[in-house]
């Protein structure tokens, strides 16, 4: 390491005489081998060794937080495809996993204190066959059991291969809506305790939320705690997203708490609920990282903010004093088609090719000095309800991955012609990672 280059950033210089890789700190020096890498490979070999050009490299990320986030909750995805997810990450200078471990469909995370969150709640009978549409109620199903859950032993290698290659790990427990798979385990958490649920079979947003009982609250108090002693990283994300309020409007026991707590309106039981737990994080000093909805629930003010609803919401939040990570739904989602829905496998729905990922911007428009500074990153999302398996999530995130990697990095945007010219011989880099991608052609 060298002490006069900054934190993040490295250099490396090719001489006649050798290479030299430096880095202001370990995770630099990460980054240093990762180009190294690039070059010895687009060298080829002369005489026994590589032809690297002389050169002298100098870079560093613009961006803290450079994200990918694997949906496993709504298919489980292998532990060993996860490890290869690290390296495809590492090999495009990002720096966080983000694991969507739980939701509606399933919940993929041991808990010792609730066994049967993995017991019943991750598994579910069978899965509804094709595209749900709006207002849908009658289904189609495959008859096929699907579930799965990640032991603490394999989350925590999984986050120590992570940390190897300067990567963190960030869980994501959802909640209090998006919560149906731990109700179909423990009733008592619902708000009709005396109804047995199921886990989700069908995609979309459940009215079965939470509860907001003192005895919900230490539940995910408790579940909190363990899933701290599995992550150590600084960052927690407890979700917050698509939280109908509907069943607390009907509950006796809710309306009960809302008037016992001074509240308004319904809707507003939600802060109160996070804050609650959240108060497990900060105790272990940890962060709370939560989707764009949370800043409307009057969430705890150093939370940092995920705006997933377009690039305004990464504007209110960063005007409400939140660090914010850019999520927007509309050019970094890669659930949605690459191509023409009549040739291209089953998708949520929308469309963003190739193009539009290289074209992103991270910054949203109408920020002062300030409020830019507070745009930490930005992050990828992978949602896999149209997604069975590894070879289909690969489909669907490479190499629109390899796009997004260079606007998080923050390189000089060239022309996509250019782009592409450089990524054709970077495909061979996640065949040999044994990953799957897209076609350019």
């Amino acid at each position: 390491m060298v002490e006069n280059l900054a934190e993040t950033e490295y250099r490396i210089d090719v001489t006649p005489e050798g290479a030299r890789l430096s880095g202001g700190s370990a995770e630099a020096l990460l980054y240093a081998e990762s180009t190294y890498r690039q070059l010895l490979d687009a060298a080829g070999q002369v005489d026994g060794g590589f032809a690297v050009p002389a050169v002298r490299i100098a870079d560093a990320p613009r961006f803290g937080w450079r994200g990918m986030m694997l949906d496993v909750a709504r298919h489980f995805m292998p532990k060993e495809f996860v490890l290869r997810i690290v390296d495809a990450i590492a090999l495009h200078r990002m720096n966080v996993l983000h694991l969507h471990l739980t939701d509606d469909q399933g919940w993929r995370v041991q808990i010792d204190a609730y066994p049967k969150l993995t017991e019943i709640g991750a598994w579910r009978p069978e899965t509804m066959v094709g595209k749900m549409s709006h207002g849908q109620t009658e289904f189609s199903y495959d008859g096929t059991r699907h579930g799965g859950f990640y032991t603490k032993d394999e989350l925590r290698e999984i986050v120590a291969y992570a940390a190897e290659r300067g990567i963190t790990v960030v869980p994501e427990i959802d909640l209090p809506g998006h919560m149906q798979a731990a109700i179909a385990a423990y009733p008592e958490l619902g708000n009709h305790p005396d109804q047995q649920l199921g886990v989700r079979q069908v995609w979309g947003i459940s009215d079965d939320v939470l509860n907001v009982n003192d005895e919900t609250v230490e539940f995910v108090r408790t579940v909190l705690r363990e899933v701290l002693d599995i992550f150590p990283g600084p960052y927690i994300h407890l979700g917050g997203d698509e939280c109908p309020d509907v069943q607390w409007r009907e509950s006796e026991a809710a309306r009960a708490k809302q008037t016992e707590l001074g509240l308004t309106d319904a809707s507003q039981l939600q802060g109160w609920f996070t804050a609650q737990v959240a108060a497990v994080l900060t105790e272990d000093g940890r962060r709370l990282v939560g989707w764009d909805e949370m800043v409307e629930t009057d969430c705890p003010k150093d939370a940092v903010i995920m705006a997933w609803r377009g690039p305004d919401r990464g504007e209110v939040a960063a005007k409400a004093g939140h660090d914010v990570v850019m999520a927007p739904n509309q050019s970094v989602y890669f659930d949605y088609y690459q191509g023409d829905p009549e040739t291209e496998p089953l998708a949520i729905g929308h469309f963003t090719p190739l193009e539009k990922v290289y074209d992103f911007e991270v910054i949203p428009p109408g920020l002062t000095a300030e409020e830019e500074a507070r745009i930490v990153g930005t992050q990828c999302q992978i949602w896999t309800e149209y997604m069975e398996g590894p070879d289909r999530v690969g489909y669907m995130l490479f190499p629109r991955l390899s796009a997004f990697a260079e606007r998080a990095w923050g390189s000089e945007k060239t022309s996509y012609d250019e782009f592409l010219t450089r990524l054709r011989p970077h495909l061979t880099r996640l065949e040999a990672l044994g990953l799957t991608y897209r076609p350019l052609d």
